[in-house]
């Protein structure tokens, strides 16, 4: 609660003033016109509005987005079109793009060369599919080492510590949230003996979503110890990109070891606080060509801001002699707001149009655009096994009142959905047929699959399939299974669901 309340004391008053001086200004220029040219004025913001409008109806963009902004410009011309100008068009996050364009062209040709048609023979389906997400993100799918399973982040807290203290050469964190506590304590402290030791320390993390948890005083403690340190998309100001934040969790070390999946660097995450019961998350360790990918994500958002640039000669761990063995296949990438296509939104309708068995789903948000929603609905009536695994205590209640207002619909398709009774369930993973599964960072919102930058990892006939349904069965057994008798059906209730759906774009 303090996380969130931090965050809506930055933000509220700022979108406030925003809308306020919208207003005044509007006022002014009204009084400094005689009556005719104010009407004029009002009739020129209308026909704004409705150039919005039209164009916003053709954009390929979610419905429950474009009707948000459509009943927004019809009830509010002059206010909606504003808004939507500073707010809701894409094009006016373009400073960002050209960083982060400028950044991945000084990078170009430090990934590793792709081995995604070695699968073609084998599954020509999910080899369209994947070749079409290494096209669109421009990330390779490569042969995986070794990989390390996580089921709760305690246990992925003791390795990362261990491999903290035996860098050599570099260690790049990149996190959503950063708060004090044992987690980050312990982590900063072992970095900044490392520092000590010649190794390049650089720590990244997003200025809204640490709002509450870290401020500019800590990165000026980080610096003192040689640590340095900077905010992604730093905010300061209300502005289009106060939707575009950074939601990737990733630590590299070496060129030799990489860290992902849902966990920030927070005590609960590591369950030395428990603010809503047992805190449920998974991450994953890597090693081998699939780290590069990892490497070039840092480096591309750290030289899009800062003037201390990662040089790209020698960012990659030299070639072992002797190759370990591998272990299937592995495709890292990172999700961006700023492209035509919703790669994870995307990547999920695929893998449910394409599942012939089972698609299970862990994600702690089900907050649903029509063409994934339909996804699901039509995977379950086609006789997959299609499950939700979600929070039996929730972070946010107003969200979590809205993601059960999905639950109707797709109970009454044959989707299974289970709430984690002991706590809240953060994790984010699916897991199909037993042969391809995807664990990172993205939840199933609006916020992750469009606004968001977000990572994520699909592993194709890797062991590490094995161990995420190991411990998505172990996880459904402590859940409760929701039935379509535990819905509420009132009128009051259906109507409240209907206003949350229509809003969900915003939360």
């Amino acid at each position: 609660m303090k996380k969130i309340l931090g965050r809506l004391i930055i933000v509220v008053p700022a979108v406030l003033l925003q809308v306020f001086w919208y207003l005044v200004l509007l006022g002014l220029m009204n009084n400094l016109l005689n009556e005719h040219l104010g009407d004029v004025l009002n009739a020129v913001f209308s026909v704004l509005a409705a150039i919005f409008v039209t164009g916003l109806v053709a954009k390929r963009e979610e419905s429950a987005y474009k009707l948000l902004w459509v009943m927004l410009m019809v009830a509010m011309p002059i206010l909606g079109a504003m808004l939507y100008f500073f707010l809701g068009n894409k094009s006016t996050g373009r400073n960002l793009k050209k960083k982060l364009t400028q950044s991945s062209k000084n990078l170009e040709g430090t990934l590793p060369i792709g081995m995604v048609e070695e699968i073609k023979a084998e599954d020509k389906r999910l080899h369209q599919t994947l070749s079409h997400l290494c096209k669109t993100t421009g990330f390779p799918m490569v042969k995986n080492e070794d990989t390390r399973f996580y089921a709760f982040g305690e246990d992925m807290f003791q390795d990362m510590c261990q491999d903290l203290r035996n860098a050599k050469r570099y260690i790049y964190l990149e996190y959503f949230i950063i708060q004090k506590g044992k987690f980050w304590d312990t982590l900063a402290d072992i970095m900044a003996k490392k520092v000590t030791e010649g190794v390049d320390v650089r720590v990244m993390y997003d200025d809204l979503g640490s709002i509450g948890t870290f401020s500019v005083v800590d990165v000026m403690a980080l610096s003192e110890k040689g640590i340095k340190c900077i905010p992604f998309n730093p905010f300061l100001f209300i502005k289009s990109q106060l939707n575009n934040r950074d939601h990737r969790k990733l630590m590299v070390i070496d060129g030799k070891v990489a860290y992902s999946g849902g966990i920030n660097l927070a005590d609960e995450y590591i369950n030395e606080t428990h603010p809503f019961g047992r805190w449920k998350d998974i991450g994953f360790r890597v090693t081998g060509k699939a780290v590069n990918s990892y490497t070039y994500m840092f480096a591309e958002f750290w030289n899009a801001f800062s003037n201390d640039t990662i040089i790209t000669a020698g960012i990659h761990a030299p070639e072992e002699e002797k190759k370990q063995a591998t272990n299937g296949y592995i495709l890292p990438y990172y999700d961006s707001p700023m492209g035509q296509e919703h790669v994870s939104n995307e990547l999920f309708i695929e893998i449910l149009s394409s599942a012939t068995s089972y698609v299970w789903f862990y994600t702690p948000y089900l907050m649903l655009g029509d063409a994934l929603y339909d996804a699901f609905i039509r995977a379950a009536k086609r006789g997959v096994d299609v499950r939700i695994i979600m929070p039996g205590i929730p972070d946010k209640k107003l969200v979590y009142r809205l993601s059960r207002s999905y639950y109707m619909d797709l109970l009454a398709a044959g989707v299974k959905i289970y709430e984690y009774t002991p706590g809240f369930v953060h994790a984010k993973a699916f897991i199909a047929d037993d042969k391809i599964a995807g664990i990172g960072t993205v939840n199933l919102d609006y916020r992750s699959l469009f606004l968001h930058f977000e990572c994520n990892a699909v592993f194709y006939k890797a062991d590490i399939i094995g161990d995420l349904k190991k411990d998505y069965l172990a996880t459904q057994n402590e859940s409760h299974e929701k039935r379509a008798g535990d819905i509420n059906r009132g009128l009051l209730y259906c109507f409240g669901n209907n206003v949350l759906r229509l809003i969900a774009p915003l939360l």
